[in-house]
C-alpha cells in the first residue's frame, strides 16, 4: 500500500510558479497511474493532470498549457510544476495513485490513494 504526501504549496502572486512534489512509500511508483486533483471549499473535486506508468500524460483544459505533471521514478516522487498562476487556481492540491498502469496518459480505475494535500494560494 504506497502512501503519498504533498508538500510545495505556498503564496505566490498571479504570473508566478510553484512546483509541488507527492513523495510516495510503502511501494515503488513505477507501475502505477498517478495524478493531481484540487478543490476549493464548497466546491467539487476538479481534476487536473494525470500520467501513467509509461510517462503518457493528460491535461484538463483549464491548465492545459501552463501546468506540467512530471514523475521521477528514482526517487518515488510525483511533481506538478505550475506556471503562469491564475487566482482562479487557488486550491487545495493533492495527490492520487491507482496501482494499474493506465493508458494514453489516463488512469482508468479508481485513484484509492491520496495524501492529505498542499494549499496553493494565488493572488491578484
Amino acid at each position: 500500500q504506497v502512501q503519498l504526501v504533498e508538500s510545495g504549496g505556498g503564496s505566490v502572486q498571479a504570473g508566478g510558479s510553484l512546483r509541488l512534489s507527492c513523495a510516495a512509500s510503502g511501494d515503488s511508483i513505477l507501475n502505477y497511474c498517478m495524478g493531481w486533483f484540487r478543490q476549493t471549499p464548497g466546491q467539487e473535486r476538479e481534476r487536473v493532470a494525470f500520467i501513467d506508468s509509461r510517462g503518457q500524460t493528460s491535461y484538463e483544459a483549464p491548465v492545459k498549457g501552463r501546468f506540467i505533471i512530471s514523475k521521477d521514478n528514482a526517487k518515488n516522487t510525483l511533481y506538478l510544476q505550475m506556471n503562469s498562476l491564475k487566482p482562479d487556481d487557488t486550491a487545495l492540491y493533492y495527490c492520487a495513485a491507482d496501482p494499474n498502469a493506465g493508458s494514453g496518459g489516463y488512469c482508468y480505475h479508481p485513484m484509492d490513494y491520496r495524501g492529505q494535500g498542499t494549499q496553493v494560494t494565488v493572488s491578484s
